[in-house]
């Protein structure tokens, strides 16, 4: 039998509750502990939340690793490539990727009789992922790309309607600035909206031979291919994969190939969203030591009210390691019922904000309309885990407070 943990039960179970300072401790402690691990699911939710959304937006606007020629600049008008069957056909051998599609782009000034804006129009063939762009669609459809027959439907995002006035179905002229000016109209198939308002109002879908055409490419010319990968924790893997599949190949016109991930594509986004992680890192540190500080005062005045048992139970013969086991079990008790507190308000607050988007964002500073959740399974646990393995590491210390106490001194004076 287990005597410290029979003890230690009736001391944190016990109906009476023990002297009348001790309640309040207890729920001190418990308040602590749990409002500290609600408060660092709530952080972790919503920092992976919102890194995942941004990411995403990113990725949907340009996938995971882009293959270009290797003398493009920083423009939208770019040096095309050769997308040969067999070019795609080794990319697609590479483990990890899931899916090949060439792009083009090309910078261009979108006008309406009232107004104008600059754009980029975005080319897509048949093989192009719809997934992300009909995920956020609000008006209208997206449009249909065959090899046969060329498509003068166009998506563009709810900035530009709203900004040019313009609605599914309405037809604009944009121009093209090259050695002459050109002009194309396009027609209207759908709307979309990702909230990631500096490429919102920039991308203009369409068929990828209107952009050959414009540039005088043949069929199988692009400005590079778009992969996208099964696993984004293995995407720099994979892009050194695929960068030692492509190796010194060129195309038929002797152009180098160019690979680069998203990250690689846009540094200061991914940069800004590894910086989240450090103000992750300190929310915890200071809810742990909250939680910690808290749970330590309610043990330390747990150990006071009670000397005048731990006295009994050393003229008895117990000694210090089996009684501080007794309070060891106590802090167990009581953390593990802050946490379980703490778990029920904190998931209960992500469920919340998931389902009803109550917290609301300014989309052109935080590139979302409302606070992302994210709750993960695995760093539950690992939260829970550690949590509790560090709060009772912070028990060790209050609990030699019990070494102190004489068992001549505790009885005589109670």
């Amino acid at each position: 039998m287990n005597v410290e943990l029979f003890i230690a039960r009736r001391i944190h179970f016990s109906p009476d509750g023990g002297k009348q300072a001790t309640p309040p401790a207890v729920r001190l402690a418990m308040a602590g502990i749990a409002l500290g691990l609600a408060v660092m699911i709530l952080s972790v939710a919503i920092v992976t939340g919102f890194k995942k959304e941004v990411r995403n937006k990113v990725i949907g606007f340009g996938s995971h690793i882009q293959l270009t020629n290797f003398d493009n600049n920083a423009s939208y008008e770019t040096q095309p490539v050769v997308v040969s069957d067999t070019l795609a056909g080794l990319l697609r051998a590479v483990p990890g990727v899931r899916h090949v599609q060439p792009f083009a782009t090309k910078p261009g000034i979108l006008k309406t009789d009232e107004d104008f804006q600059g754009i980029v129009l975005k080319g897509v063939d048949e093989n192009f992922d719809w997934s992300f762009f009909a995920r956020n669609l609000k008006e209208g459809s997206v449009f249909t790309v065959t090899p046969e027959k060329s498509t003068t439907d166009v998506l563009i995002s709810r900035t530009l309607a709203d900004l040019l006035n313009l609605h599914t179905g309405d037809s604009f002229l944009t121009y093209f600035v090259q050695d002459d000016v050109r002009a194309r109209k396009f027609r209207i198939s759908g709307i979309y909206e990702t909230g990631f308002v500096d490429y919102d109002k920039l991308f203009v879908l369409t068929d990828i031979k209107q952009i050959q055409r414009l540039n005088g490419w043949e069929k199988d010319q692009a400005s590079g291919v778009e992969l996208l990968v099964s696993d984004y924790g293995r995407l720099d893997e994979v892009t050194e994969e695929v960068d030692s599949a492509i190796g010194e190949t060129h195309d038929r016109f002797g152009n180098t190939f160019y690979v680069r991930s998203v990250k690689e594509l846009n540094p200061m986004i991914f940069n800004w969203l590894d910086v989240l992680d450090m103000n992750v890192v300190i929310i915890l540190v200071l809810m742990l030591a909250v939680a910690g500080f808290t749970m330590i005062s309610g043990l330390l005045i747990i150990i006071l009210e009670r000397t005048n048992m731990i006295g009994i139970l050393k003229a008895l013969g117990e000694n210090n390691t089996r009684i501080r086991k007794i309070f060891l079990y106590v802090s167990f008790f009581l953390i593990g019922k802050g946490m379980l507190y703490g778990n029920v308000v904190g998931i209960a607050l992500c469920a919340v904000q998931a389902c009803f988007r109550v917290v609301k964002l300014d989309p052109a500073v935080y590139y979302l309309d409302a606070v992302p959740v994210d709750l993960n399974i695995g760093w539950l646990l690992a939260l829970n885990v550690g949590t509790l393995a560090a709060a009772m590491l912070m028990m060790l210390g209050p609990s030699y407070l019990i070494t102190k106490i004489s068992p001549a001194k505790t009885i005589r004076f109670e």
